[in-house]
């Protein structure tokens, strides 16, 4: 038996090999994931800095990343400002009902919500809750028509004609009727949510429709005939078919849509909402493109760097799940 150490105890020559190479390995690896990508973005910075200073607008110098840093702070602060405010608002609503039920047991307190203006993280927030709302619907509708498609070529030649009529169709273009229809039939005193919210959520629904079920039906529809051999020798019934053979060898495929719709989706809301002036992170983009200040320009690129940073999560977080509900593990690869 070949041994990696000589007759003293010191390392032998292939044993100082081997871990140089594996120390090569290693270096190779640290390189890619993390040296590399810091480089880029050192280069990346360098050239916006360098080119910033030579652009001048109405509003001023084009900002460099130093005054978009000083943003995020700043916005920051609005925020922790805005809810002090708001903590004062309620704790004076509190004391106010209860000095009125110390002098009136059957007094009903009311508490009245804060109108405060809503800060540049609360437009993250209501940003991500319409995408994902949106999103969700558009998949429970899109998965189980997708599969319907890939498993009868009747109801595909039926649909597939629409689908491809409307995938091309800008959902900025769906705005205006949906927005009107919205107003017509959402009519409530007391709405669980508001208009603007249920117009940008529907917006993302429609264009995130196609690319789910599209994928979703080619990827049914490609099904390797052996498994469908399978599935008739075991006499499984559609629900069984669907569920043991037909998801699982399809979820590369429903993945890929999900993902296009996902990255579309986000894209979409953050225009329907400058269009709109719906709440969100377009309508902030657009207020302080009309506020004109000169802030403004530095406070913009700093929600360009917040869109961008989402969109990339949000496709991070859906390629895990694809990982995580997959068998073909190497199929979650990008």
């Amino acid at each position: 038996m070949m041994t990696t150490t000589s007759l003293t105890g010191k390392p032998t020559a292939m044993a100082m090999t081997s871990l140089s190479v594996n120390f090569i390995y290693f270096f190779k690896k640290l390189g890619k994931a993390l040296i590399l990508p810091i480089l880029g973005i050192a280069i990346f910075l360098a050239l916006w800095t360098i080119t910033a200073k030579n652009i001048h607008t109405s509003l001023g110098d084009f900002p460099a990343p130093s005054a978009v840093y000083q943003q995020f702070t700043s916005l920051y602060n609005e925020h922790i400002d805005e809810r002090e405010k708001a903590d004062k608002f309620y704790l004076r609503q509190e004391k106010r009902n209860n000095a009125r039920l110390a002098t009136d047991p059957s007094y009903q307190p009311k508490i009245r919500k804060y109108t405060g203006k809503e800060t540049f993280f609360d437009q993250i927030i209501t940003s991500l809750l319409t995408v994902i709302s949106g999103f969700l619907l558009a998949a429970a509708i899109a998965i189980p028509l997708g599969i319907a498609m890939g498993l009868s070529k009747s109801l595909n030649a039926a649909i597939n004609p629409i689908v491809q009529v409307f995938k091309p169709v800008s959902p900025l273009a769906w705005l205006p009727l949906i927005t009107m229809v919205v107003s017509a039939l959402y009519v409530s005193d007391d709405p669980m949510v508001s208009k603007s919210f249920v117009n940008s959520l529907l917006t993302v629904t429609l264009c995130s429709l196609w690319p789910m079920v599209i994928n979703t039906s080619i990827g049914v529809s490609s099904l390797d005939e052996d498994l469908n051999n399978v599935s008739r020798v075991l006499r499984l019934p559609m629900y069984k078919h669907i569920q043991k053979i037909v998801l699982p060898a399809s979820v590369p495929m429903i993945f890929t849509g999900m993902r296009l719709s996902f990255g579309v989706a986000w894209m979409v809301l953050i225009a329907a909402e400058m269009l709109a002036q719906n709440p969100g992170l377009g309508k902030f983009v657009w207020d302080e493109f009309q506020n004109g200040s000169s802030d403004s320009l530095a406070r913009i690129m700093a929600a360009v760097i917040v869109i961008g940073l989402i969109g990339f999560i949000l496709d991070r977080a859906m390629l895990q799940l694809q990982r995580y509900v997959s068998w073909d593990k190497s199929s979650a690869t990008v």
